[in-house]
Parts: structure tokens; sequence; C-alpha cells
């Protein structure tokens, strides 16, 4: 068994005043095993709406919190954000939480299971899975997402079944020292990339929930964010 404790949870955020409350609260409630402790790393992306209000007003009716926000004075795009979060992290394993309500963090205990059990180093959460709930919304998405994977897997020679998925759980000190440059949607390509040329890597992949987003919902990936997901596998694989 191995024990660690604290878990750091990056939010990027770009204009999400409308549910970043909600995730903050389910995020808060989660009791995660071995009453390992939970660092909050905010990051929000130069919001045009007012997310940043809803942050610190937020936190002000709730305090003694552990948390950090950092504000982006010029939209760089949600890698950025993340990337941010990642040197921030002072926890020995951090995941990647949207701000949105697609994922649910009561399975961060599920994503910690393997390394607890002194099995991984990096865990996949894939949406594509196990028996978990999973909205039903866009046929070409759920096209391009597989083709994207398999694209990616045919570089990286693993055998994920959900590249693109937010939740990534990371040992801090390893994505700490790896370089990372993709600003936009691109980050998940590079990552997965990078992490698999990491010399003797443990990566594991666990079925989640997914709740997905419509646009009128505010969901924000389009089909742009498709091609350059294709352009990052070949870059960050070949060139």
């Amino acid at each position: 068994m191995i024990h660690f404790n604290k878990l750091s949870i990056i939010i990027p955020c770009y204009n999400e005043e409308r549910t970043v409350h909600l995730i903050l609260d389910k995020v808060l409630k989660v009791q995660l095993k071995n009453s390992i402790q939970k660092e909050l790393i905010i990051v929000n992306d130069c919001s045009k709406d007012k997310t940043k209000d809803a942050i610190e007003n937020y936190f002000a009716t709730h305090p003694g919190i552990d948390y950090k926000l950092f504000n982006h004075e010029v939209n760089q795009g949600k890698g950025a954000a993340i990337h941010t979060g990642i040197t921030k992290a002072t926890g020995e394993y951090l995941i990647i939480q949207d701000a949105d309500l697609e994922y649910d963090p009561n399975e961060y205990n599920l994503l910690i299971q393997p390394v607890l059990d002194g099995f991984a180093d990096v865990v996949f959460g894939s949406r594509f899975l196990g028996g978990n709930p999973h909205r039903i919304l866009f046929f070409w998405h759920s096209i391009g997402n597989k083709f994207l994977t398999t694209i990616s897997n045919a570089f990286t020679n693993l055998n994920l079944t959900d590249m693109e998925t937010c939740y990534k759980l990371f040992r801090t000190d390893i994505i700490q020292n790896i370089k990372l440059k993709e600003n936009r949607f691109g980050f998940e390509p590079e990552v997965t990339a990078k992490i698999s040329r990491v010399p003797n890597i443990r990566i594991y992949e666990v079925g989640i929930s997914y709740y997905g987003r419509t646009y009128e919902e505010g969901k924000k990936i389009g089909w742009k964010d498709g091609f350059r997901a294709i352009w990052c596998i070949l870059k960050y694989n070949i060139f």
C-alpha cells in the first residue's frame, strides 16, 4: 500500500460563474480515502464574466479551506491554466477538474485507488469504460474522441480508451518535470505523448461517469480543436 497526504485539485476556469460554486461544493464534500487532504488550485483564465467574483465570494463564505486562486491577466487557454496549476501544486499527486459539471468529483477515489494499491503513477479516467452513467449527446464527438485516442495510441504504444478525458491524475513530481507547451485543448495529446516516454512510468485507466454539456449549456471545445489535437499527436510523437 502507498500512503500520501495531499491531493492537489487543479480547476481551470473560463466564464464559469454559473457553475463554479456548484463544482466547488462537490469537490469540498468529497471524503478522500485514508483521510487524504485536498488542496484546491483555481486558475481563472481571464474570464469575461464574473467568474473571479463568484470564486472570491464563495471562499469568503467558506473560511478555513486550503485553496489558491490565480488570475491570468490575458486569456491564454485551458492548457495554460493547467500549466499554472501544475507549477503551484504541493500535493504528492494532482488531478485536473473542469469547472463545469461534466465530471463527478465523487469519483476521485476511483482514480486514487490504483495509486494506493501501489500500482500506478498516472491514472486516466475513461468515459468509455465500465457501467457508470454517461449522458447521450453527440455522435461525431464520440467518434472523434475514439479516433484521436486510436491515433495517439498508435504512436505512444499505449492502449488507452479515452486520451481526451479531463480526469487525469499524476504523481506531482513527474508531471512538474515535464515541459509542456500547449496552451489550449492540445494539452491532452501533448501530455499523453510526453508522459508515455517517462522511463518505467506506470499508467492505469479506470471507468468514470460523464455528464456532458451541450453548446447551449456552455461546452467550448469545437471541430478546430480536433484538428489541432491531430497536429499535436504528430508533433509531440514524431517531431
